[in-house]
């Protein structure tokens, strides 16, 4: 497991150097902050000034060397736009991200497998087929077209949600719900189709032939030979939502890190937009790594 462990982290680190080196020099090629911040009848001083202020006179490569060696260090650089260090901003939009995707994971993985369970045990019934249909529309409902749509509906048309923030719970009610219809499809299907196999399995048959109720048979034998392509959905969604759920966020105005790289974009803020890469891709890395283990625990016969 620690050979393991070492490999993905080496692995990590060397994908993670590699993003850095693009992100920084494409950043660049979104124009100069001078042009944006400044006034067009801004004196050359003035601009030079603020250029030597952001560390942007010197040539690209010595800019890059230079950020590099700050990384080193542990320092991210200031953020341009906020007048604040850029891993600041970059830490309080990813906290709201991170609980955004905590709770529509959540609500998502029990509903979604529950759901999906008792669809596999009730295979081409009512339920099943119920289930599936409104599964398959979820899977296939684009997210800025639920959030326009719920938009219109729930907070212009009956006024019972707000549109934006996150002063109360009600703000988050929108913001989840769109995120949850799509990842709550395609568990359920993975989920339905895992259970149908483990149902028919061996040890399911002679559960029953010594008289084993229904749930425990659906909840206890199947489900958990069932988990594990399971976990790699809920990993790869979850994985989605903290890469940034960049349209629901711009949409609904929550302050998530997708709403802040785009943000940042337009304002050209590169060390906000490389900080939240880095902490992005860090997150992406824990939770795999969380995944792979949680594989060992569900099957003994997993090894690394």
């Amino acid at each position: 497991m620690q050979s393991f462990l070492g490999k993905r982290a080496v692995a990590s680190a060397i994908s993670l150097v590699g993003l850095i080196i693009l992100v920084f020099f494409l950043s660049r090629l979104t124009g100069d902050p001078t042009d944006l911040y400044l006034p067009v009848d801004a004196s050359l001083e003035s601009r030079e000034r603020f250029r030597e202020i952001n560390g942007l006179n010197d040539p690209l490569l010595i800019q890059f060397v230079h950020y590099m060696g700050d990384l080193l260090r542990f320092d991210f650089g200031d953020s341009i736009r906020r007048s604040e260090p850029a891993l600041e901003a970059v830490l309080r939009g990813f906290g709201w991200t991170l609980q955004l995707a905590v709770i529509t994971m959540s609500l998502v993985t029990v509903s979604a497998i529950v759901l999906g369970s008792l669809a596999a045990f009730h295979v081409g019934g009512i339920f099943d087929r119920i289930a599936t249909f409104f599964s398959l529309i979820g899977a296939s409902a684009p997210d800025f077209w639920v959030a326009i749509v719920a938009i219109v509906i729930f907070s212009v048309g009956l006024g019972w949600l707000p549109t934006s923030g996150t002063g109360t719970p009600w703000h988050w009610v929108l913001p989840v719900a769109v995120l949850f219809i799509r990842p709550f499809g395609l568990i359920l299907q993975v989920v339905r189709g895992a259970m149908i196999t483990a149902l028919h399995a061996p040890y399911v048959k002679t559960a029953r032939a010594k008289g084993v109720r229904n749930r425990p048979i659906i909840f206890v034998h199947a489900l958990r030979n069932a988990l594990l392509p399971v976990i790699t959905v809920i990993g790869d969604q979850t994985t989605a939502i903290l890469n940034g759920a960049v349209v629901v966020e711009t949409i609904f105005g929550f302050p998530g890190i997708g709403k802040l790289m785009i943000d940042s974009i337009l304002q050209r803020d590169f060390n906000v937009i490389l900080a939240a890469i880095m902490v992005t891709a860090f997150a992406i890395f824990l939770l795999n790594l969380l995944i792979d283990i949680l594989y060992a625990v569900l099957d003994p016969r997993i090894r690394y």
